[in-house]
């Protein structure tokens, strides 16, 4: 059967044209609040995150106020394209409409849109906290793969109280059923629930020199157990 769709967020941030512009349009920027690491160049967005290397062709490009491009569409009719328009405001604060659609093949297409929807909310907000708290500087990402989780309940609240001590006194930015997202004065720290089981941490650092070593080895220890 599939499924179609299309969703409109709309941001204001006290950030310029041209910081918001960098953070969409370049990888640096991308690579500062979406997922893995990302290239924009020769007409095309390129990420890499885990095994999974998507290339999306650019279709408008207005710098630096309108980028759109897409996956093109697969043989089952598969695809998913995004769309940013960029207006200055007043008192160097800018407004970002985003829109993001496309199509998911097959009957079971319901539980992909859920994993989809509840984690473009997590990027859609992780963007707005780096135009808010860090614009202008380049981060770090971090993408860890932990143990496969079947209590998730149990695992949330393990890994909460883990966190009190890994990053006293970050600040909650954003959480819903399947992501977490904190902020410190160093980047900010994303975890997912992978679509297929596995606990994702997925950061962004702007100081300091942690690493997925490091990182990797606390999802493992904390959540080793919680199977």
């Amino acid at each position: 059967m599939g499924h179609a769709f299309e969703g409109t967020d709309e941001i204001e941030v006290p950030a310029s044209v041209e910081d918001v512009w960098e953070a969409i349009a370049t990888g640096p920027g991308i690579d500062s609040w979406f997922m893995g690491r990302n290239e924009v160049a020769n007409g095309q967005v390129k990420m890499a995150f885990g095994g999974y290397e998507p290339t999306s062709t650019i279709t408008a490009w207005d710098p630096p106020h309108h980028l759109a491009y897409d996956s093109g569409k697969a043989p089952d009719g598969r695809f998913i394209a995004y769309e940013f328009l960029v207006e200055g405001r007043e008192h160097s604060s800018t407004v970002l409409r985003m829109v993001t659609s496309g199509f998911l093949p097959g009957d079971d297409w319901a539980d992909e849109f859920e994993a989809m929807t509840l984690g473009g909310a997590l990027f859609r907000r992780t963007l707005a906290e780096y135009l808010h708290h860090f614009a202008g500087r380049t981060a770090r990402p971090l993408t860890v793969f932990g143990p496969m989780i079947s209590d998730w309940d149990a695992a949330w609240k393990t890994l909460d109280a883990a966190l009190a001590d890994k990053l006293p006194g970050a600040v909650e930015y954003h959480r819903n059923a399947h992501t977490l997202g904190l902020r410190t004065e160093r980047g900010m720290y994303r975890f997912l629930r992978g679509f297929h089981g596995p606990m994702i941490a997925a950061h962004h650092v702007f100081e300091g020199d942690e690493s997925e070593q490091d990182w990797q080895s606390f999802l493992d220890t904390t959540l080793g157990e919680q199977k």
